[in-house]
């Protein structure tokens, strides 16, 4: 018979953990090169971290979308890539700082699509995860909208 060895979990102290969460990069993330190339790819032209409300990492101006990527941690979608049942649930395994911080971005994020709306913006937001897997369809989304709402104006 085989013994599974225990994984120990390692801790990491307050500091290290302030370090590595703030080296994270909030623009020209992974998942933005990721679908900025798949949009680029199929002939469509964005301006990058346009400065209106939000600051979208991308922007089809003349059609008034924003297209947003999200990071599953920073934006409350790692509850189904981690399995649990749901995000209260996995947000119960956080400190209170980073669940409280997870969950100001959820409701930052709802203010911003809501203001973007009223100011006639289409808002596309994707997961990083589904940025990933799935970056072709997205662009294609992406450029559907896109010719849907060119032919508006």
């Amino acid at each position: 018979m085989v013994r599974k060895k225990k994984s120990k979990k390692i801790r990491y102290s307050p500091e290290t953990i302030h370090k590595k969460m703030a080296a994270v990069k909030s623009k020209n993330t992974g998942p933005e090169r990721i679908l900025g190339k798949a949009m680029w790819k199929i002939g469509l032209r964005y301006r990058k971290h346009y400065k209106i409300t939000g600051t979208p990492d991308f922007v089809f101006v003349s059609a008034k979308i924003a297209v947003f990527c999200d990071g599953d941690f920073w934006h409350g979608n790692g509850w189904r890539i981690r399995g649990f049942k749901n995000r209260k649930v996995e947000q119960a395994t956080y400190s209170h700082f980073w669940a409280e911080k997870v969950r100001q971005n959820i409701e930052r994020d709802k203010r911003i699509n809501r203001k973007l709306r009223k100011e006639g913006w289409l808002v596309l937001r994707f997961w990083e995860s589904k940025i990933r897997q799935k970056c072709d369809t997205l662009a294609s989304i992406v450029e559907n909208k896109y010719l849907k709402q060119i032919h508006k104006f």
